[in-house]
């Protein structure tokens, strides 16, 4: 499903953006995918599947970021899906990298992620779609027909992440730290002596973390960060 006029200008405004090239000719020819996966499984099946469809092409495969980077560098295609965690550099670095050459890449993120953070890094990095993949086979493909053509494509379920996620209140660098560092099961003590701050300082910190996630105590904030995608334990 192709996300709503109203999350679409959101998505859009996120991804600054970003639209339809206008290219002269661009209809008539077969549609240029960039596969970016270190799974070797996934990206031989999607090889296989996006090249049965008529006016689908694979130009290209990565097993990481930098070499996913370098490929579209190469051959520039219409398409890139990428996942979101790689080897050397994951796929926001990727995104990054792309934009920075060409801020109307489209680029599809084909992951097993759906944590509120990985989705919010993922499209604020200027994807235009955020697909999982479990998704089937005519959702993917209807994806990349969407976003060649210049739409954002975001299911509704992930569109429901990403709004809670820009709407709520944002952790500060700070705050972040100290959660990753409860995510180790460091102590308050051993956190303030890691960051050279005081103890009494870290734990205004934390009882600012519990409140903005509205959890009870260290391990909710621990476990729902989790599943949100702000730490990785």
């Amino acid at each position: 499903m192709i996300a709503g006029s109203g999350d679409a200008r959101a998505l859009n405004a996120m991804s600054d953006g970003l639209g339809a090239t206008g290219l002269a000719g661009e209809a008539n020819r077969d549609i240029s995918v960039l596969i970016a996966d270190d799974h070797e499984v996934v990206r031989e099946g999607l090889v296989a599947m996006i090249d049965r469809q008529p006016g689908m092409r694979v130009v290209a495969q990565a097993a990481n970021g930098v070499e996913a980077a370098a490929l579209w560098n190469r051959h520039r295609p219409d398409i890139t899906l990428v996942d979101l965690r790689m080897p050397e550099l994951d796929g926001v670095g990727v995104i990054s990298e792309v934009r920075a050459i060409n801020p109307r890449a489209r680029v599809i993120i084909l992951t097993t992620f759906d944590g509120d953070e990985d989705i919010y890094r993922g499209m604020r990095a200027g994807a235009r779609a955020y697909l999982l993949k479990d998704a089937p086979r005519d959702e993917l493909l209807g994806c990349i027909r969407a976003v060649h053509a210049g739409d954002t494509f975001v299911p509704p379920l992930v569109a429901a992440k990403l709004a809670a996620q820009v709407s709520s209140e944002r952790l500060t660098v700070r705050e972040r730290e100290i959660l990753k560092l409860m995510g180790v099961g460091s102590s308050n003590k051993a956190i303030a002596r890691q960051l050279g701050i005081s103890e009494g300082t870290v734990k205004t910190h934390v009882k600012s973390v519990l409140q903005k996630l509205e959890v009870a105590s260290r391990t909710e904030a621990v476990s729902l960060a989790a599943r949100r995608g702000l730490i990785r334990l």
